[in-house]
C-alpha cells in the first residue's frame, strides 16, 4: 500500500492535518463568528442571519435547555426538521448545552419515529409543526419530557412569517391538527432563554456529539455514536482537499440536501461554516422549478448534490439559461454521479461534479477526487487525509491492487460505535479501529478507490457477481431512458436474475430496446431477463435510489 499512500499524497489529497485545531464542534462555531460576524452565515426563503445573529440565537436557545429544560450533559435531544433557519441555531445549541443530537427524518412514520427516539432516549424533540402529528402518536412510547414545535415562518420576520404560515396550515393545509400539552414554541424557548446567561459546558474532542442512525452493513437503524473529534477530524480532512477552491467569507453555498443526513450536516453546517460561507438552506429540493430560482438570483460559487438531484436539474430548461460563471465547485455524494449526468452537467455548466465518497460510519467522509481534475474520473477518489483504506474478502485476507473485496476504512472520523450495541458494534469495527463500508471495491495502481457496489446488493447469476451498478449505468446512458434501478430476483434455473425498474424519458421506449442494447454492451448473463416500466423510483430523503424497497415490491 506504500505506493498508493505516496502518490495520493503527490495527489494533494492525503496531506496530513491538524485533527485536534479545536476543541470542539462549538470550539469551531465560536472561532468562525469571531472571524466572520456581520457576514450572512444561513439564509432561507429570503431571510439571511449574519455569524453575529446566528451566534445569539444559538446562546439564547442553549440557555433554554440549560436553565429551564435542565438539560445534563450527555442527554441526547431530537431535531426533525428539513432545512430551515431553526436547524443550525438547534443543533448548535444542543451541543453548546453539552447535549447529543439525534437527526431524525421528518417523513418518518410513527413507527420509524419511536424506534428511534426508544432507542436514544431523547429526552427533549424539536419538531417543525408539520410533522408534530407523528410526535403525538408516539409521545406515550418515549421518554420525551419536553417537545419544541417550530414553524416555517418562525424566523422570518413578523409579516413574511405570519404569511407564510398562513398559507401553509390555512391555504395548503400542510399542518395537520396536533395535540400536545406539554409542547412549547421555539420562538417561546428562545425568550426565556434570553432571560438568563448559559454557563458554558466543559467539552473535549471524546465527547459524544451526534447520535447518527443509519442501517449501517446488516439489521435495523442503529445509533452511530459520532464524538466531537470525529466531526472536527472530518471537518478538517475535508477543508484541506477543496481549501484551494475556497476564499474564506466569500463563498455562496447552495444546501438542498437535507442537514439532518450526515453529509450536509458535516460538510454544508460545519465545513462551510468553518469558511465563513453565507449557506442558502433550500427546504423542499422536490420543487426543482423553486430550487432553479434560487440558483438564478444568487451569485453561487458551490452546490452539494446526488445523481438524482443533479439529473433532474439537467433535464430542466430554466437551469439551462442560468449564468454559471461564478460557480467553481459542485460536490457529488451519497450515492455514485453517473457518468451520463456527469458529463451533461459538465456541459451545461462548464462545472465538473467532483465525487467524494463516505457513510455515516466515519462522519461521513472517506475518499474524494482531487479538484485539479476537471473530467469524470468513474471513482471514488483518494483516502482523504489521516485515513488509512483496506480491501478485503470474506476471511479478512487484504487484497492487492486491482482485486475487488469490501472496503475497510480507519481514520480518526470513524465512529465510537453503536449505541448501546456492543454484538453490531463487533461486527463492523476491529481492533485496530477499522471499520467495514459494506461496500465492494478495487484500488487501482493510482490510488483511486473504485466502487464496484453494495455488499447486499451483489446478484448471483450462475455463479457469476453481477453489481446493479455496472447495469444501471449502461441503461442510464441510452438518451430514451431518465432513471433506472437493477436488483436481482430468484430465478430457477439461474439463481438470480436480473430485473430492471426504468422510468422512460421518451414514451416509445420498448423492453425489446433495453435488451438489444444490453447485449451490446453487456455479456450474455448481465444481460436482464424482466423489464419494468414506472412513473417514479422510490428514494430516500436524500434522493438515493432505495433499491430494498424494489425488491420489497417485485
Amino acid at each position: 500500500m506504500e505506493k498508493i499512500w505516496l502518490q495520493s499524497y503527490q495527489e494533494g489529497v492525503r496531506a496530513e492535518v491538524d485533527v485536534r485545531a479545536y476543541s470542539s464542534i462549538i470550539d469551531v462555531l465560536h472561532t468562525s463568528v469571531k472571524k466572520f460576524g456581520p457576514q450572512p452565515s444561513f439564509s432561507n426563503m429570503g431571510t439571511t442571519l449574519t455569524y453575529t445573529q446566528t451566534a445569539t440565537l444559538v446562546n439564547q436557545f442553549t440557555s433554554y435547555l440549560q436553565n429551564v429544560l435542565k438539560l445534563q450533559k450527555g442527554e441526547r435531544v431530537a431535531i426533525m426538521m428539513p432545512n430551515v433557519l431553526q436547524y443550525p441555531v438547534a443543533v448548535f445549541g444542543v451541543l453548546q448545552a453539552g447535549g447529543v443530537v439525534v437527526n431524525v427524518n421528518p417523513l418518518y412514520t410513527p413507527r420509524e419515529l419511536a424506534h428511534q427516539l426508544i432507542d436514544s432516549g431523547a429526552t427533549a424533540i424539536i419538531v417543525l409543526e408539520n410533522f408534530a402529528h407523528t410526535v403525538e402518536k408516539v409521545l406515550e412510547q418515549t421518554s420525551l419530557k419536553q417537545v419544541i414545535v417550530a414553524s416555517m415562518g418562525d424566523m422570518l420576520g413578523w409579516l413574511k412569517g405570519t404569511l407564510v404560515n398562513f398559507m401553509l396550515r390555512k391555504v395548503k393545509k400542510m399542518v395537520k391538527p396536533f395535540h400536545i400539552p406539554q409542547s412549547i414554541t421555539f420562538p417561546q424557548a428562545l425568550a426565556l432563554g434570553k432571560k438568563q446567561r448559559f454557563t458554558p459546558v466543559p467539552l473535549g474532542l471524546e465527547d459524544l456529539a451526534l447520535l447518527q442512525y443509519t442501517g449501517g452493513t446488516t439489521g435495523i437503524s442503529k445509533g452511530a455514536m459520532l464524538t466531537h473529534g470525529n466531526i472536527v477530524a472530518n471537518m478538517q480532512q475535508a477543508s484541506e482537499w477543496i481549501k484551494a477552491n475556497l476564499v474564506p467569507g466569500q463563498e455562496v453555498v447552495v444546501t438542498p440536501l437535507p442537514l439532518y443526513h450526515i453529509f450536509s450536516l458535516t460538510v454544508n453546517i460545519m465545513i462551510f461554516a468553518n469558511a465563513g460561507s453565507k449557506n442558502i438552506l433550500i427546504t423542499n429540493p422536490r420543487d426543482i422549478n423553486a430550487l432553479v430560482k434560487v440558483l438564478q438570483s444568487n451569485r453561487v460559487t458551490v452546490m452539494s448534490g446526488v445523481n438524482t438531484l443533479f439529473n433532474a436539474l439537467i433535464h430542466n430548461e430554466e437551469f439551462k439559461k442560468i449564468d454559471f460563471s461564478s460557480w467553481k465547485l459542485v460536490l457529488g455524494g451519497g450515492m455514485a454521479t453517473q457518468k451520463n449526468v456527469a458529463q451533461e452537467w459538465k456541459a451545461i455548466t462548464g462545472v465538473p461534479i467532483i465525487d467524494a465518497y463516505g457513510l455515516t460510519e466515519a462522519s461521513p467522509g472517506v475518499c474524494a477526487n482531487p479538484l485539479n481534475n476537471p473530467e469524470y474520473t468513474g471513482t471514488a477518489g483518494l483516502p482523504v487525509s489521516n485515513t488509512d483504506i483496506e480491501i478485503r474478502d470474506d476471511n479478512g485476507k487484504v487484497l492487492g491492487i486491482g482485486e475487488v473485496g469490501e472496503l475497510w476504512v480507519q481514520g480518526p472520523q470513524v465512529m465510537k460505535g453503536y449505541w448501546n450495541r456492543p454484538e453490531e458494534t463487533a461486527k463492523v469495527l476491529d481492533s485496530r479501529g477499522f471499520v467495514a463500508t459494506g461496500d465492494m471495491a478495487e484500488i487501482d495502481a493510482k490510488g483511486y478507490v473504485r466502487l464496484v457496489d453494495r455488499k447486499k446488493d451483489m446478484i448471483l447469476v450462475s455463479g457469476f457477481n453481477v453489481y446493479p451498478n455496472e447495469i444501471e449505468e449502461i441503461v442510464a446512458a441510452m438518451p430514451e431512458v431518465l432513471e433506472v434501478a437493477c436488483i436481482g430476483v430468484p430465478n430457477e434455473k439461474t439463481g438470480e436474475a436480473i430485473k430492471l425498474f426504468v422510468v422512460k424519458r421518451d414514451p416509445a421506449l420498448t423492453r425489446e430496446q433495453i435488451i438489444a442494447y444490453c447485449r451490446q454492451n453487456l455479456t450474455g448473463y448481465k444481460v436482464p431477463k424482466d423489464i419494468e416500466f414506472c412513473e417514479e423510483l422510490p428514494k430516500s430523503a436524500v434522493g438515493k435510489i432505495l433499491r430494498k424497497d424494489l425488491r420489497t415490491e417485485k
